[in-house]
């Protein structure tokens, strides 16, 4: 599976913004899908996860109820709906997909990884 972030960009605090994830492959529908984040300086951190299906949701508590993730199996797409956007969400944000079904927050547990988009935040 090949995986392709897009939609980063500069917004101001409070803002909205939509990243999509493009992915390839005859069976990437089958994967579950994840989005992190890399703020400059830190590790990499799960954000949010979806189920194959799309049935299934999990989120972080630093973005529950601002981010909501979502997918269109029919287009291969993942996107990130993200609202009120605060400075401290400034980071390269990665799409990633999990070969097994069950969902996991572990940057480890994902099998293939995007290259990555940058949103700033300004205040």
């Amino acid at each position: 599976v090949q995986l392709q972030a897009s939609g980063g960009g500069l917004v101001q605090a409070g803002g909205s913004l939509t990243l999509s994830c493009t992915a390839s492959g005859r069976t990437s529908s089958s994967y579950l899908m994840g989005w992190f984040r890399q703020p400059p300086g830190k590790e990499r951190e799960f954000l949010a996860t979806i189920t194959p299906s799309g049935g299934s949701t999990y989120y972080a508590d630093s973005v529950k109820g601002r981010f909501t993730i979502s997918r269109d199996n029919a287009k291969n797409m993942v996107y990130l709906q993200m609202n009120n956007l605060k400075p401290e969400d400034t980071a390269i944000y990665y799409c990633a997909a999990r070969s097994r079904s069950v969902s996991a927050v572990e940057v480890t547990s994902y099998d293939y990884w995007g290259q990555g988009t940058l949103v700033t935040v300004s205040s």
